[in-house]
């Protein structure tokens, strides 16, 4: 599907607490940010005109950015509030919000400790297209020959641009090779998620997850774990050797663009999706009040 390419677009962009024309929001070339991956962002969606996790996501923003010892000039109140701003200007009612943090021009090298904290807030349109028996087909993913870094090699429960750099590597391999995605293992060898998503599988009947150690312990995955338990589903959340792949019956991966999706094959292991799958899908559209256009049936 073609695209207008995101920097020639309608609409209005929240920057530094001013909406203004999309087309003028724009930094130099010289950006911290774009050298030193001095950022950090928030992926979040909006279903009815109504943003889904709006505070839990803000509060990631500024968890993140102070990991990122980056020091956001404004309070998650307003970053709320210029959220909903942001969608209502741009009159969307599904779709998806990118907030982010950067370090400016101010300085350039390693350090830039008086570099300007910019922020920004936009949006999109995010339609939600298939009915659950389209997404039930599920996707293909390669194992990525990429590893999630080790805590202390990284700041790893940070949303920090820069740990996305062999996400990005991850998927385009997967993809020139047939894939829709890529699974990555940690530094130790241990199955650890997808490029933009946690995994899931379900073995007899048990739904087993990797213990988020040295990677984003998701909103949409703690979501999940906690619709997957009010349904009564035992949920462990362990170390999961990827030989232990071939046991599950299915798997899914979750995010907040993922949202809840099934996954038929992950390089040689296969999975079928099921009940778990069905069922977890519809209790998240229903818990973040999503409209399926039941005339949908694209794969």
């Amino acid at each position: 599907m073609t695209t207008a390419p995101f920097d020639d677009r309608d609409g209005y962009i929240w920057f530094n607490g001013t909406l203004m024309p999309w087309r003028g929001a724009k930094v130099h070339v010289l950006t911290h940010a774009l050298h030193y991956a001095s950022c950090v962002f928030e992926g979040v969606r909006a279903y009815d005109g109504k943003v889904f996790r709006l505070e839990e996501h803000t509060a990631r923003l500024f968890k993140s950015a102070e990991v990122l010892d980056l020091k956001i000039p404004f309070t998650p109140a307003q970053l709320n509030a210029a959220q909903i701003e942001t969608l209502r200007a741009n009159n969307i009612t599904e779709g998806y919000l990118r907030p982010l943090a950067w370090r400016g021009s101010e300085m350039m090298g390693v350090s830039a400790q008086s570099a300007k904290i910019n922020v920004a807030v936009a949006c999109w349109v995010w339609p939600s297209y298939f009915t659950i028996e389209a997404r039930l087909r599920g996707i293909r993913m390669q194992m990525s020959q990429w590893r999630r870094p080790a805590p202390d090699t990284a700041p790893v429960h940070a949303k920090a641009a820069g740990l996305y750099m062999i996400c990005t590597l991850s998927k385009h391999a997967a993809e020139r090779a047939g894939y829709e995605d890529a699974l990555m293992l940690d530094y130790r060898g241990y199955v650890a998620e997808a490029t933009g998503a946690n995994v899931f599988f379900v073995m007899n009947g048990e739904i087993h997850t990797p213990l988020p150690d040295c990677f984003l312990d998701g909103i949409t995955r703690q979501t999940v774990i906690a619709l997957a338990k009010k349904r009564g589903y035992k949920l462990v959340e362990r170390h999961i050797k990827p030989e232990e792949m071939a046991t599950a019956q299915e798997c899914f991966i979750t995010g907040t663009a993922a949202e809840v999706t099934p996954v038929r094959e992950i390089s040689n292991y296969r999975f079928t999706p099921g009940e778990v799958c069905r069922v977890l899908m519809a209790d998240y559209d229903a818990e973040c009040g999503k409209v399926i256009s039941a005339a949908s049936t694209a794969a």
